[in-house]
């Protein structure tokens, strides 16, 4: 009888409360889902979810390095990680935004000063037409991507360079030599003037890294032992798979936020639309470079290989990034698939020419970005292939001057490799102190 008058009770409470609510529901006052603030509060709730995302893609570099070295690397890795997404973001307080964005007006550089937010005009209430953010929210979203640049060169030149210097070349990579070359286009400087379009960074992220990262390998040289006198190739295996496929899994849905949030706005239904055209082209692309990878390695080899499969997804990735707005679904799998075939056919020319890249970071994001870069003509008719050359060929030239010039620097001064004795030991021992694996390489240890 209790229960019977409970529910009664509650059904006429929920009757009451909805009655009370329905003449709010028909209030001939319409909510205002496009206004320039409630706009601003999607444009800066993009901008943070997209950056953390991209913050998260640090951990998937650092598993997929992880997993891809020989396990007495594996601290040394885990250290360059964290050290060089803590350099970037310092670098690009101190020096590395405003000269990328402040004053390039169509130049070729910004402002050599310290980056303060400014949201004196949001505070106030002006904000403008709709396509405003948070100061800080844009500083953050940026400062992930150039941390994601630095995690590149890590993988590549894995196993042999010494802490130190590495990180040195971190400092300038971060501080300079990425946002200068980033200034030319999103800083709204001369190639951006001239019709270049790279809308997430096919070039200026993952391009800069890659050849940053080449410049770095030949410098460097391969590991010892990798490549024999007859043109013998020393397979190296890492220390763990599973390690490498969480990173790439983890990198993949990262890439949800470095290409959804480079749509820049989230504050009206056309730019929601957008950015759920540009996740949905982000994970086809992918798909498409892990089969495309799976499927050539069994043609050629006659067995999968895992490694390629995960490399084959992440240059889907680096290949889409450039355009992932305008393409179709099936071109989106058709730029990615490319990228994927690209990728199985890179890693042993590189081998040709002892060029020693450990993760394969070389192929996926130089060779893949320079082939998403200039398929954007084929979705996008508002560029060229003239000026999308142009992008890569500018940047690409600024980059390998100097990265060449910085990693011969620190080469004849300080010195960037390991000695023979050290990287037959580890670098976890020679240089962390500290062994990722303890267990696998002390016969006495008792726990």
């Amino acid at each position: 009888m209790r229960a019977s008058n409970l529910l009664k009770v509650t059904g006429a409470s929920v009757a009451a409360i909805a009655l009370m609510a329905a003449p709010a529901i028909a209030a001939d006052e319409p909510f205002a889902l496009g206004d320039d603030e409630t706009s601003f509060v999607f444009n800066t709730l993009l901008f943070l979810i997209g950056g953390f995302l991209v913050m998260f893609m640090a951990a998937g570099f650092a598993m997929l390095e992880a997993g891809l070295v020989r396990s007495k690397n594996v601290a040394m890795q885990c250290t360059k990680n964290i050290a060089l997404y803590s350099i970037a973001g310092i670098m690009y307080y101190l020096v590395g935004y405003n000269l990328m964005y402040a004053g390039v007006d169509g130049g070729y550089i910004g402002s050599l000063s310290l980056w303060s937010p400014d949201d004196a005009g949001a505070l106030g209430g002006a904000f403008g037409d709709g396509s405003g953010y948070a100061a800080s929210s844009d500083w953050f979203f940026q400062m992930v991507f150039v941390a994601a640049t630095a995690s590149i060169v890590s993988g590549a030149l894995a196993e042999r360079i010494k802490l130190w210097p590495f990180l040195i070349f971190v400092v300038v990579l971060t501080g300079v030599i990425y946002p200068i070359q980033g200034a030319w286009q999103w800083g709204g400087g001369w190639l951006s003037e001239g019709g270049f379009s790279d809308f997430a960074g096919s070039t200026i992220v993952h391009s800069v890294g890659g050849w940053a990262a080449l410049t770095g390998a030949i410098v460097l040289g391969a590991r010892y032992g990798k490549y024999g006198e007859n043109g013998q190739i020393t397979v190296m295996p890492g220390s763990s798979i599973p390690l490498a496929t969480l990173g790439t899994f983890i990198l993949w849905l990262g890439w949800f936020g470095f290409n959804g949030a480079s749509q820049l706005a989230l504050g009206s239904a056309s730019n929601a639309i957008d950015v759920s055209n540009i996740f949905i082209n982000t994970n086809m692309a992918a798909a498409a470079g892990v089969v495309a990878a799976m499927v050539l390695t069994q043609l050629l080899y006659s067995k999968v290989d895992v490694t390629m499969a995960l490399n084959g997804a992440l240059a889907g990735l680096v290949s889409i990034t450039a355009e992932p707005l305008t393409p179709s679904l099936g071109m989106a799998a058709l730029i990615g698939g490319i990228g994927g075939v690209i990728v199985v056919l890179a890693v042993p020319m590189l081998d040709k020419f002892k060029i020693d890249d450990v993760v394969g970071a070389i192929p996926v994001h130089l060779f893949c970005g320079i082939w998403g870069t200039m398929a954007v003509p084929l979705t996008n008719g508002d560029t060229s292939f003239g000026m999308q050359a142009t992008g890569v060929a500018s940047i690409g030239a600024f980059v390998v001057v100097t990265t060449l010039a910085l990693w011969l620097a620190l080469r004849f001064t300080i010195g960037i490799r390991a000695t023979e004795e050290e990287e037959i030991m580890g670098l976890d021992k020679a240089e962390i102190g500290l062994e990722a694996y303890p267990e696998f390489g002390n016969g006495s240890q008792k726990f």
